[in-house]
């Protein structure tokens, strides 16, 4: 079976090199608008209200606010194993 060289067809048009450093610069700027890190923690959970929920994980109780728009898929109630994604903001800081 014979071997295709795509090295000459990658570069063949200038423009291409010039269009790189416009991509990447355009995949940083979005990537910040992302917003801030979002984390995950998985466990049994341990108590369900409208307003948190709680989840076991090791040997600490993880307490996280439950809105309206928190989004859930499946049975929430007590026991169930989930995976919680969060991200933590800020609700007001203070200067001294």
């Amino acid at each position: 079976m014979e071997r295709i060289d795509f090295s000459a067809l990658s570069w063949q048009y200038p423009f291409v090199k010039s269009l790189l450093p416009i991509l990447a610069l355009l995949a940083f700027t979005v990537s910040s608008w992302a917003g801030p890190n979002s984390y995950q923690v998985t466990g049994p959970v341990l108590e369900v209200t409208d307003t948190k929920i709680v989840v076991q994980k090791g040997e600490e109780k993880w307490e996280l606010a439950r809105t309206p728009e928190t989004k859930v898929t499946g049975d929430l109630k007590v026991g169930a194993k989930v995976t919680i994604s969060y991200a933590m903001t800020a609700k007001a800081v203070s200067v001294k």
